[in-house]
């Protein structure tokens, strides 16, 4: 079978397609009672604001230009829905968050025919749903009548109450083959569970009786939301999802032991050691012992156990915890990119693309973290069943590599945008200083190459504002809900959000001024307990420190050349 487009192409060619990870936390698996889903959008170079998209009426007939999310190709036009609503990056005013990662799977699935790319899908959904249940419908209904552009996909789907996973992939452009448009599968995520998924896709069999299927039209009735039974493992699926794969020929068996990325995107190596370790690291930290799935994320045994879909958590999870999680680089397993020479003088826990590399004839490869560079924006959305929707979705965002900024919060009612989140005179290759994306980038590519003598100052600022900002979060939400007013709460968080979008772009200026300063020609210069530079007696700065290799990479440095280097004895000064 052809390998996932998204590997063979996207990571080796670096295209600007995705390649990106989510992490769910279901209500009861979070220590406040929270849904969360978080979304790195690693995308190779592409410049990324934060998204707004305003409430609106249409009128009868509108129609509304696709333009694919990647590229901005215009795709065609598709009826506008009479009442759209408020969008503030991945989120709406109703608290239903929608993220995604591209698995690609088999490329004869890709209908070049369709209108609807997975981008636009992502935020047209966010336009006309209240619940993630209604995003569903919208997106499955969609593509269906309009057909599906992109690759295979898989959505992070969520609201207050609840969490799906949803994959999706076409069925080709010839309609003599298939009269159907799409494959797709949405599972349930138990709501004392958490779930990840990063660019392979993970639903497997679903029709073996573990889930309780149920058609989209009958969610609500059979299984209401707030309901006093217990909802039940729920999955929906187009009613193709077997009988296109038999079609095709690839799927021979009973219905039982259908799935669904066995037939449209098996994971090879790639799929396993690039994008299943992903998800491996983050189960691993919730997980008192984790290892058995060392084998399969590895990617070298044919028949390690695979992954489940979802886990219980050993531990409830916060916000906190997701924020170290998105900042993951496989710290202490065995995939760790701070234990080998790879990380250069500075022990980087970056790579360079592409993943793969030939040298000699052979092909290596790189490790690929959840926290790579390549981020354009990092976000960690939190929905709360118990507050009022203007007060309980809460869009903490980054733009950048979640380990190198702050997660600065973003209310989904805010009416307006922070100017540095916005795309105003700023693009792909256009820097702006007034642009969080590229203030952002430049600090931590000062930072990237010297990481383990400079990020302890990035990491300060960085930690600094993000406690700042949760110590700030009770006390703002309890004056919007003392206003007596909807339209109250909104004015009072979207002057908040504003303010601190523009606070944080200040001080990520400060901390550029300050690295090129202190870390200037591989020395450090002295700083007091405050961060200022310190002086002599006569007012020029104090003398550098001269830190020289640190140790492990100097060891490694003498055990490779051995006595090249090696000061004689009777010359030692």
């Amino acid at each position: 079978m052809k390998r996932n487009l998204i590997l063979a192409a996207m990571l080796v060619a670096g295209t600007y397609a995705m390649a990106c990870t989510n992490f769910i936390v279901g209500k009861k698996a979070s220590a406040d009672g929270s849904v969360f889903v978080t979304y790195n959008a690693d995308s190779y170079g592409t410049f990324m604001p934060l998204y707004h998209y305003p409430a609106a009426k249409h009128a009868a007939g509108e129609m509304r230009k696709v333009v694919e999310w990647d590229t901005g190709k215009y795709l065609g036009d598709i009826t506008e829905a009479a009442e759209t609503y408020n969008v503030i990056g991945n989120s709406n005013e109703w608290q239903v968050t929608v993220g995604e990662t591209t698995f690609g799977g088999r490329e004869e699935m890709a209908d070049s025919t369709g209108i609807i790319d997975y981008g636009s899908l992502i935020y047209i959904a966010l336009q006309r749903s209240k619940t993630a249940r209604e995003a569903l419908q919208i997106m499955t209904s969609l593509v269906e009548q309009y057909g599906y552009y992109s690759e295979g996909e898989t959505f992070s789907v969520a609201d207050p109450n609840e969490a799906w996973m949803l994959e999706m992939m076409g069925c080709g452009p010839d309609r003599t083959k298939s009269k159907e448009r799409t494959v797709w599968v949405a599972v349930r995520i138990p709501d004392d569970a958490i779930a990840a998924h990063a660019n392979q896709s993970r639903i497997t069999k679903f029709l073996d009786g573990r889930y309780v299927r149920v058609k989209m039209n009958d969610l609500q009735k059979k299984y209401p939301v707030g309901g006093k039974k217990p909802v039940p493992n729920l999955m929906v699926c187009s009613d193709n999802v077997v009988s296109y794969a038999r079609a095709m020929g690839w799927f021979e068996g009973k219905d039982a032991d259908f799935s669904y990325n066995a037939a449209y995107a098996k994971p090879d190596f790639s799929g396993r050691r690039y994008c299943e370790a992903r998800v491996w690291s983050f189960f691993n930290r919730f997980s008192d012992d984790f290892s058995a799935y060392v084998p399969y994320v590895a990617g070298l045994e044919k028949d390690a156990k695979e992954m489940p879909l979802w886990i219980i958590p050993n531990k409830k999870v916060g916000l906190q915890d997701l924020r170290d999680a998105m900042r993951d680089h496989y710290e202490g397993t065995p995939f760790a990119l701070d234990t080998d020479f790879g990380g250069g003088i500075y022990e980087m826990p970056y790579r360079p693309s592409p993943l793969s590399f030939k040298l000699d004839d052979k092909e290596y490869f790189n490790e690929r973290p959840i926290s790579t560079q390549q981020t354009a924006w990092s976000y960690i959305s939190q929905m709360r069943a118990s507050l009022p929707r203007e007060v309980g979705a809460c869009f903490w965002f980054g733009n950048d590599d979640g380990n190198m900024v702050a997660y600065t919060p973003m209310y989904s009612c805010m009416t307006r945008r922070p100017k540095c989140f916005s795309d105003e005179n700023a693009d792909d290759v256009t820097f702006s200083m007034d642009n969080a994306f590229w203030v952002c980038n430049w600090v931590s590519n000062m930072v990237y190459p010297r990481y383990s003598m400079m990020f302890p100052s990035l990491k300060e600022v960085r930690d600094s504002l993000d406690a700042s900002y949760d110590k700030l979060q009770p006390e703002i939400e309890a004056k919007a809900l003392a206003l007596p007013t909807a339209e109250e709460r909104i004015k009072l968080l979207t002057d908040y959000s504003c303010q601190k979008g523009d606070e944080m772009i200040c001080r990520w200026k400060q901390l550029a001024f300050f690295l090129i300063v202190k870390y200037n020609d591989m020395v450090v210069k002295p700083t007091d307990a405050n961060g200022t530079f310190e002086r002599t007696q006569y007012g020029r700065g104090k003398r550098v420190q001269r830190p020289g290799f640190p140790e492990r990479f100097a060891r490694e440095l003498i055990k490779r050349t051995d006595t090249k280097f090696l000061v004689p004895q009777e010359e030692k000064k």
